[in-house]
């Protein structure tokens, strides 16, 4: 078999990798932060990859876009304001506006080029982004959340790449410290937390990153996500005060619809590993 016909991803240290069979790439660029490509695939439709990384797929980001959005939605007693720090394929801000509670959803992703490219190869992650809720800035988003004033906002959504490059300060204790400063009183803060298999010592600095900021209350949810290294992915939801029950009834009955996502989902995303209540004494 021609490895050309190939894209992989290898993992470094955890000695696996994963591939995806490819029809042609369609796009190569530097940006001035990172190096993106689009391939078309065999079977997963379009595939955008970041500095080698695997970012998104046409067939399967509703796992990751849903799960980074819908929890956290549907815990807090009444979301309004909603920042997300990267999420520049803009499928995470088309699930938080399927929220009529929302009134304003700013993104704010440093490398305007991905949102472009996303508008070009992935237009089914971009069609909330007109919408008069929606507000899309390419701005450094730890500058946006350090001069933010308290009380400004009630979720924010860290949909960041791995933490290296760019994204390297969105998992340290002086980011979540400015994230405390600026969340409202049940405000709630959701991070992208890699792989429970194979990242269990940087989910352990980041819960303790999040802890000595003030962000002491935690929830970490697992779900599947094919395209990332071990294909079991998970996010952490981190709050100031006690997390609110979640709304299950305002889920049950919700006007959007949603691939993966719904109240069993919920309820069983929240489940923790028996290796994962260990290390963290749950």
């Amino acid at each position: 078999m021609n490895p050309s016909q190939w894209f992989t991803e290898q993992l470094p240290g955890a000695e696996t990798a994963f591939s995806l069979k490819i029809k042609q790439k369609l796009h190569e660029e530097q940006s001035p932060f990172q190096f993106l490509e689009i391939y078309e695939t065999e079977g997963f439709g379009n595939l955008m990859v970041i500095d080698g990384c695997t970012m998104v797929s046409t067939r399967d980001n509703f796992f990751y876009h849903e799960m980074m959005s819908h929890p956290a939605l549907f815990t807090h007693p009444a979301p309004k304001r909603v920042w997300i720090i990267g999420g520049g394929d803009c499928g995470t801000l088309k699930e938080v506006l399927k929220h009529p509670t929302v009134e304003h959803a700013v993104q704010i992703d440093i490398d305007e080029r991905v949102t472009r490219l996303a508008e070009i190869y992935f237009p089914e992650l971009c069609e909330s982004n007109n919408d008069p809720r929606a507000d899309l800035k390419f701005i450094d988003g730890i500058k946006w959340v350090k001069d933010a004033a308290p009380n400004s906002v009630d979720i924010i959504i860290i949909d960041s790449t791995d933490p290296v490059g760019p994204a390297e300060g969105l998992f340290g204790e002086a980011f979540y410290r400015d994230c405390f400063n600026c969340l409202s009183e049940n405000g709630m803060l959701v991070q992208q937390s890699e792989s429970a298999l194979l990242h269990m010592k940087l989910i352990g600095e980041m819960r303790a990153a999040m802890g000595k900021s003030g962000l002491s209350h935690q929830q970490t949810l697992f779900f599947p996500q094919c395209i990332y290294p071990s294909g079991w992915w998970s996010a952490t939801i981190a709050a100031k005060n006690p997390l609110p029950a979640f709304r299950e009834s305002d889920c049950a009955s919700k006007t959007f619809d949603t691939v993966y996502y719904n109240t069993d989902i919920h309820k069983a995303a929240l489940a923790q590993p028996e290796f994962f209540k260990k290390a963290f004494s749950l």
